[in-house]
């Protein structure tokens, strides 16, 4: 869980904001950007079925190619929510928001669950498999809404200071002092 979250939620949005080619032309379009929620979603849940976790706990090339398609969706969906230029950013902020709280939901799952979901080949040393479940979704239910959370909050600013200053510049009202 540790991996994933660091691939999705750190590497991820690092990449998408280092390499620009992430955020031009297509990948910045509205339509990229739905197609990139959408992708990054299903990746993230089908990841994380129980058919899908326990063939990637028993085979490292699924755990493998899981990851790199969890880390490609997600670099996809950071650079179109960072494309996502002037009057367009609400749609950035939409994507933001639904995919939180698909990701929260999932680790509510994981914390709340009465049962395993994923029996574990060997437990934990030191711990149960519904301890490391509960852990991983706590973990999960943290940190992964903080990036979103802060990427929100910066694109929430810089689309407030772009209108801000598309504004027109305000008359002098009737109560206004002219020198003279």
């Amino acid at each position: 869980m540790g991996l994933h979250i660091l691939l999705m939620s750190l590497l991820a949005p690092l990449v998408a904001l280092l390499w620009p080619a992430t955020r031009q032309g297509w990948l910045a379009s509205g339509r990229s950007l739905l197609y990139a929620t959408i992708a990054q979603l299903v990746a993230l849940w089908a990841m994380h079925a129980p058919g899908a976790m326990h063939a990637g706990m028993h085979n490292p090339a699924i755990a493998f190619a899981g990851l790199a398609v969890l880390l490609f969706t997600a670099v996809w969906f950071w650079g179109a929510v960072l494309g996502q230029q002037r009057f367009e950013r609400w749609r950035a902020l939409a994507a933001l928001l639904v995919t939180g709280k698909l990701f929260c939901l999932l680790a509510a799952i994981l914390v709340f669950s009465p049962r395993v979901l994923y029996p574990m080949p060997m437990a934990p040393a030191g711990g149960s498999a519904m301890a490391d479940q509960q852990f991983a979704g706590l973990l999960m239910i943290v940190l992964c809404p903080l990036t979103y959370i802060v990427a929100a909050i910066v694109i929430s600013s810089r689309w407030l200071k772009e209108m801000a200053a598309a504004e027109p510049s305000p008359v002098a009202g009737p109560g206004a002092r002219h020198g003279g």
